[in-house]
């Protein structure tokens, strides 16, 4: 079965302050027998060393190292703690300019590192709107996904870009319609398909998250501003903990 996966992406939030938080966290967690995953800024990654959950960074660069001003490589994420990494982040995408291609150099990058990649994919409300959701879901996976991909190594998160920040959550139905195409997409493409970790974010919080986490083939949830308090990802952690 894949591995449930509670994830927090903190963005460009935290300092060391913020580092009570997870202290908080792990009196409720500590012991838990899915998998936490915290995403902080590059600053804290090593601060987060000493926590019991899985820490990881939230962009890294293609190269291992070179002339690359205020980028931080995969092993360099390795060597300060971290066992993951998001790449291609609808954020990242859309500030950015990351194309489907330079996510999955990113995320062969993060395999080499020893890394392991958690793949976000995911439409924006235009295309939702145009009935062409599943045909950029397609491309998403097909562009941003290594042929090297399997479930040791990978996560994908669907996150519609119109869903992250705005409290608009997308019915369980077309929830459950694209993480059933993903689950297929992958099952026909990887041997081990089938046990890849499926993710949904996008305005998950702990009154809706028991509701998303009963929809098949969703296996956790990658969570943004809710992540930030253990109040707040507390209650998302044991929804997940009970689906």
């Amino acid at each position: 079965m894949p591995r449930k996966i509670a994830a927090g992406n903190w963005k460009m939030n935290g300092m060391q302050s913020t580092l009570i938080e997870l202290e908080k966290l792990e009196d409720k967690h500590g012991d838990a027998d899915i998998a936490i995953l915290i995403c902080p800024p590059f600053t804290l990654i090593s601060a987060c060393e000493d926590t019991p959950f899985d820490i990881g960074g939230q962009d890294c660069h293609t190269a291992q190292a070179g002339a690359h001003t205020g980028d931080i490589s995969a092993e360099m994420l390795a060597d300060a703690g971290a066992s993951y990494v998001l790449l291609g982040h609808s954020e990242r995408r859309t500030d950015h300019g990351e194309t489907d291609a330079l996510v999955a150099a990113k995320s062969q990058a993060a395999y080499d590192a020893g890394l392991i990649a958690v793949i976000c994919i995911g439409e924006t409300l235009d295309e939702r709107e145009n009935g062409t959701t599943l045909d950029v879901i397609d491309r998403q996976l097909a562009g941003s996904v290594p042929a090297t991909a399997d479930a040791l190594n990978t996560v994908i998160a669907y996150e519609p870009v119109w869903a992250i920040g705005t409290g608009k959550v997308p019915t369980t139905d077309q929830i459950a319609e694209v993480h059933a195409h993903v689950r297929k997409r992958l099952q026909d493409r990887f041997a081990d398909g089938t046990e890849m970790s499926l993710l949904y974010g996008g305005s998950v919080k702990g009154s809706n998250a028991a509701e998303i986490f009963a929809v098949p083939h969703v296996n956790g949830a990658l969570v943004g501003g809710a992540s930030l308090t253990a109040e707040a990802f507390s209650p998302i952690i044991s929804a997940l903990e009970d689906a």
